[in-house]
């Protein structure tokens, strides 16, 4: 066995070893890129290239925008802004079957869309739609299950972070091509799953709203309209180059402060909150990074990827087979793993096996975004499972049954988008920001 093969063994065996004693990601992420590469180059050198590797993967411009981003959302999420969309989706929603069930998810891809996180969406919407679905009879395990399902549309449309991660990861992809990909993906799970509510809807017998004047339904409108405007400003001016994803991420802070001093909905008392939420979520995604930019340096430096993407492509030479294989990955990754360590380990090892059987790096971002997503709501680590379970006043037992109904309209999305890449390349392409 050569030392390159056994560093690789011992990479992924040790940090598999130290998750499953609890060890924070990040930490296991640098003992076993230390060890690892330790068999490759004597220990004093190795100890001076991670050390350097950390720093260097956080040394970038663009990842400013994940902090700024962030910061947008936290705004957001305290600004007034959800009851607003809320508003606007039961009017969308109101004629349907079911249609507070509706309300859920396009509230959830509205609210999503905005905040970038599918656990505020899930948590906000659950607390606001749980009790208003239940008086009007909805069986709460089902509302549950709507709102856990519908939540990571908020992750695959954009602005999110998973796209700016993944450009700096994958060398450079176009931030503005990636959120632009993510709209038709997102939009077309919400859809299917409401499809599926609709079904169940006219089973069960769940109610239509009753019919508002057009003067409430203006206003309701007008009253939407400059939260929604925050998605055509920001990615508008990306996508274009008017402004890069950094300083995007700057107006949409300034424009979400506005927008809630508008509201009168932000108050003095919650900057700390919010600064603190920030710094502490920004700390962990960045500490990942530079951790995972050592890990990344040792993969390179033994060539790991290339020999891991090689095994998967002598596996099989048909593009349909490995395409499975990556999708059936990503689940499989999603159902352990947060989003941002999966993006680290899996995109400088899945990434070359795409490009050699021709995907568009803009369409796997997108496949990783929504494969990815979809594991935030699947145990045993589904976040977004857990807090909607929480705020639907449910057990996770009693969700299940109802959640693996819509289980199917999710995974088929996944494996429309997977395989059909004009679902996300059609929109980049038309806008002409594909090859920028």
């Amino acid at each position: 066995m050569t030392s390159v093969v056994l560093a690789g063994i011992v990479l992924f065996a040790l940090f598999f070893l130290l998750i499953f004693f609890g060890v924070p990601i990040a930490i296991s992420i640098g003992l076993s890129s230390l060890a690892a590469g330790a068999m490759l180059l004597p220990f004093d050198e190795i100890l001076i290239v991670v050390s350097q590797q950390f720093v260097a993967g956080i040394d970038s411009f663009v990842l400013l925008s994940l902090v700024f981003f962030t910061l947008a959302g936290s705004i957001m999420n305290t600004g007034g802004i959800a009851l607003r969309l809320i508003n606007l989706a039961k009017l969308l929603a109101g004629r349907l079957p079911g249609s507070l069930a509706h309300t859920n998810v396009i509230g959830n891809t509205l609210f999503g869309a905005l905040s970038g996180s599918a656990i505020a969406s899930a948590a906000t919407m659950g607390k606001i739609m749980a009790p208003m679905q239940k008086k009007e009879g909805y069986d709460p395990s089902y509302s549950a299950a709507v709102n856990v399902a519908s939540a990571p549309a908020g992750l695959i449309i954009p602005p999110s972070g998973t796209p700016i991660l993944y450009s700096v990861l994958s060398g450079g992809t176009s931030i503005g091509a990636l959120f632009i990909a993510g709209y038709v993906p997102g939009i077309l799970m919400s859809v299917l799953i409401m499809v599926t509510a609709y079904i169940v809807a006219k089973r069960k017998g769940y109610a239509v709203s009753e019919p508002i004047r057009f003067s409430q339904a203006a206003k309701v409108v007008l009253d939407a309209i400059p939260s929604l405007m925050l998605i055509v400003v920001v990615i508008g001016g990306i996508s274009f180059g008017v402004f890069t994803a950094t300083e995007g991420a700057a107006v949409a802070i300034l424009y979400a402060v506005v927008l809630s001093l508008i509201y009168r909905s932000l108050k003095w008392k919650d900057i700390p909150v919010i600064l603190r939420d920030t710094v502490m979520f920004s700390g962990v995604i960045l500490l990942l990074i530079g951790a995972s930019g050592a890990m990344s340096w040792i993969l390179s430096y033994s060539k790991l990827p290339q020999m891991l993407s090689s095994g998967i492509l002598d596996f099989s030479g048909n593009a349909a087979v490995l395409m499975l294989i990556i999708v059936l990955i990503l689940l499989l990754v999603g159902t352990f793993m947060d989003i941002a360590p999966a993006l680290l380990i899996f995109t400088p090892i899945l990434l070359p096996v795409a490009l050699e059987f021709g995907v568009d790096p803009v369409h796997f971002g997108t496949i990783m975004s929504m494969g990815l997503a979809i594991g935030t709501i699947t145990p045993p680590v589904g976040t977004v499972l857990f807090i909607g379970s929480k705020v639907g006043n449910v057990t996770v037992e009693q969700m299940t049954k109802p959640l693996l109904l819509f289980y199917i309209p999710v995974f088929l999305a996944f494996l429309a988008v997977a395989y059909i890449p004009a679902l996300s390349l059609w929109l980049p392409e038309l806008m002409g920001v594909l090859n920028k």
